[in-house]
């Protein structure tokens, strides 16, 4: 079916449209259309479940950050979390819209995420970067009531993490005074962030659910047992320790001392 431009506008194709059917049939090309949607979200699954299996790389280099409360290391931005996302939006002096607004496609990606209490819960952490001062980057957030973690690059943290000429999402694991870099996405993979889920799910431990395919000795816990109102979960609940044992036996069979976390 065709459907004339709206207003009858000279110069405007017509929209080939898709044929008006019964409900029967309506019905039936939508479970036809689910048998795939089905199968697109277990590939999403397997993908997430190797991408918990990609090797992690050392960040030997210290990095530093200005925050609300002044200086603050790589270490700082964990918030005493095992595991940190890290997004480098454009908000600085000749970025388009500066300095009342960040980048477009950065300010459509911040305006995404969800509440990061969801993300605390499973002791991940969520940060944005910019090289804007901190002043500007709170006039910013108060402006369009944004409300995650934000810290003004000090160095060379965006070209080390291939973030310095484009946006990009990077993950990173701390296991004792270690840092490990675990996944870094990019381009129109950025697109798709700023739920809880697809957030978790770039993460080395993921939703950390019992029904996912993870490496043996991973924390997990049964699905939706953990979900909350984000102005309900425990501050102060005990974060699971069994990840935190699997890490210090790794280090001691890679030969490593055991270290206290920073």
């Amino acid at each position: 079916m065709q459907i004339s431009p709206e207003n009858g506008r000279k110069g405007r194709t017509a929209m080939d449209t898709p044929p008006i059917v019964s409900p029967q049939e309506w019905a039936a090309a939508r479970e036809q259309l689910l048998v795939k949607e089905k199968a697109l979200t277990r590939a999403r699954d397997a993908l997430a479940a190797e991408r918990r299996r990609m090797p992690w790389l050392a960040v030997e280099k210290e990095y530093a950050f200005d925050g609300p409360a002044g200086k603050v290391s790589l270490f700082d931005l964990f918030d005493g979390r095992r595991q940190l996302i890290v997004y480098r939006a454009f908000f600085e002096p000749g970025v388009f819209g500066w300095p009342e607004h960040a980048c477009r496609g950065c300010s459509m990606v911040a305006d995404q995420v969800a509440h990061v209490a969801h993300l605390y819960a499973r002791d991940t952490t969520l940060a944005f970067v910019s090289r804007a001062p901190q002043t500007d980057i709170a006039s910013l957030k108060a402006r369009m009531g944004w409300e995650m973690p934000w810290y003004t690059i000090t160095d060379g943290f965006d070209a080390d993490f291939g973030v310095d000429e484009w946006h990009g999402t990077n993950v990173f694991f701390r296991g004792g005074d270690k840092l490990f870099r675990t996944y870094f996405i990019n381009n129109r993979g950025d697109e798709a962030m700023g739920s809880t889920w697809s957030y978790l799910d770039v993460t080395p431990l993921g939703r950390q659910e019992e029904w996912e395919d993870s490496p043996e000795g991973y924390p997990q816990t049964p699905p939706c047992k953990w979900w909350n109102w984000h102005d309900s979960y425990a501050a102060d609940a005990p974060r699971d320790s069994r990840w935190s044992e699997v890490v210090d036996s790794a280090l001691v069979t890679l030969g490593e001392p055991q270290r206290s976390a920073r």
